[in-house]
């Protein structure tokens, strides 16, 4: 069997952890290097408690073009910033990238300088990166050099609206939404305001109304159909380790109905095979979706019985570390290297 090389840059993250589960076990890749900054030396067995035997396989110090020698593919696994003055140097190989940052995914500076740096390190490359998210892009993904994996709560919120987006009922709109999430998603280095303690026993909102994906997902939506939407976005920091909730609010069209909807996001994830559109009165849950790349969607309808207004709640749920960041990736991964999306990401999820 021919095995698809892969590298991995900024190897002692979270999202690099997932990265390895994944393609660890498969027959058809071989694992070439993992670099990184930090434990050098030391193996992926040591710095990742659940990837035991593979003591063989080192954190290393080296260059960006050593760790790519001989590799198909790049998994790029830092911050913001660091990430592309990576990527800056890569340009030039036959390697083709899969970022997992944000300095590739938004098309316009300004938004980039406003929610990420006063500065992009190479400003010319925005917009040339294909965006991972395959139920948007699958056949742009097949064929990309360089893809964009999108931001987890993105994922999450996009993943909820796209059918509408892609249907026309996205124009001339506000939404609405709340997401809750994780602690993984604060990263594996402890923060004043992320560690447990400050966490457990607590529900916070943080950068509401300016978080720096509401960006993303305006774009994402646009896309896809959307026109002229406005999002306001309150995210909301929960005492869980693993996934989002997101919450979606929305005026519902005059010639909208409850069964309608649900057909439409039926029929729209119908070849989704890692999405699960609840039935009506089933909501999305994170405990089904955590550990998996898989994503639940529930929707909700009500008409207000004394002013007659009309709204619709779109919710969904994911595992923020997987669909939202380094499972997303993988799929991607997948679709590079002429695989269905789904490949060796079909397994179900714990319950409870």
């Amino acid at each position: 069997m021919n095995k698809t090389k892969v590298s991995i840059i900024g190897g002692a993250g979270y999202g690099a952890a997932e990265i390895l589960r994944h393609m660890l076990v498969r027959d058809d890749v071989e694992v070439l290097r993992v670099s990184s900054k930090d434990f050098i030396g030391q193996s992926v067995s040591q710095v990742h408690r659940n990837l035991p035997g593979y003591d063989h396989i080192k954190m290393q110090d080296i260059t960006p073009k050593k760790c790519v020698e001989g590799a198909d593919v790049v998994f790029l696994a830092m911050p913001h910033i660091i990430t592309a003055k990576v990527a800056m140097e890569l340009f030039d190989q036959e390697v083709r990238i899969i970022d997992l940052s944000g300095d590739f995914r938004l098309e316009n500076l300004t938004d980039y300088t406003r929610d990420y740096a006063p500065e992009h390190p190479c400003a010319d490359r925005l917009g040339t990166f294909v965006y991972g998210m395959p139920e948007l892009n699958s056949e742009a993904i097949k064929n990309a050099k360089h893809v964009a994996s999108p931001g987890c709560f993105a994922t999450g919120i996009a993943m909820g609206l796209l059918p509408l987006a892609h249907a026309g009922l996205l124009k001339e709109t506000n939404v609405r939404t709340v997401a809750m999430t994780g602690s993984s998603g604060s990263g594996v280095k402890p923060q004043a305001g992320t560690h447990h303690a400050v966490r457990v026993n607590n529900l916070k909102a943080y950068k509401a109304l300016h978080h720096q994906h509401r960006a993303e997902i305006v774009q994402t939506l646009s896309k896809a159909g959307a026109a002229n939407i406005s999002l306001d976005f309150v995210p909301v920091s929960a005492p869980l380790v693993r996934g989002i909730l997101a919450v979606s609010q929305l005026d519902l069209a005059e010639d909208q109905d409850q069964a309608s909807i649900q057909s439409l996001y039926e029929d729209y994830y119908a070849d989704h095979l890692l999405t699960n559109v609840r039935p009506k009165g089933a909501a999305a849950e994170v405990v089904a979706v955590s550990g998996t790349a898989r994503v639940e969607i529930s929707i909700e309808t009500r008409i207000d019985e004394d002013t007659g207004k009309r709204t619709l709640c779109i919710t969904s749920a994911i595992d923020n570390l997987i669909k939202g960041g380094a499972g997303q990736a993988v799929q991607c991964f997948n679709l590079m290297t002429d695989k269905p999306a789904h490949f060796g990401l079909d397994n179900p999820g714990l319950w409870p």
